[in-house]
């Protein structure tokens, strides 16, 4: 059986309230209890882990070191700056593809740089909830 790391940054302990307009009706909690079960049935295991702290994050990433096989990351803001989760995501030799609810290209201009995306196996954007149960079954492919 797979084990998948599913982290979520800043400010997506809100989703449900914050702009669903952009980011939907579903919480956070929706998004796992939904991706657990469709794990259950494919054989991964998944773990989630949410903070709105950049050292947090980064301890989380380090911590999944040969404990898990992939991640699957939505970083929130932490995607335009945080060089320290970046690194952390290197340093661990672990595949990991980011994910974005909202398609970021078509919002303020800030958002469309990511520091991650080019050492990412991938990037899932504007899908919304279903972005995660797409990076996990690429995650599951490119696995073997």
């Amino acid at each position: 059986m797979r084990s998948f790391l599913i982290i979520n940054g800043p400010n997506l302990n809100l989703l449900g309230t914050r702009e669903p307009s952009i980011y939907g009706a579903k919480t956070l909690d929706d998004i796992a209890e939904e991706l657990r079960e469709w794990s259950k049935v494919h054989s991964v295991e998944v773990s989630f882990f949410q903070s709105n702290h950049e050292g947090a994050i980064v301890d989380a990433i380090q911590g999944a070191k040969g404990i898990v096989d992939a991640i699957v990351i939505n970083p929130g803001a932490l995607t335009h700056y945080s060089i320290a989760m970046r690194d952390a995501l290197i340093a661990i030799e672990t595949p990991f593809v980011e994910v974005h609810l909202s398609n970021v290209y078509a919002r303020e201009e800030f958002r469309h740089k990511s520091v991650i995306s080019d050492v990412a196996l991938g990037k899932i954007v504007g899908l919304g909830s279903i972005g995660y149960r797409l990076a996990v079954e690429a995650l599951l492919e490119r696995l073997g």
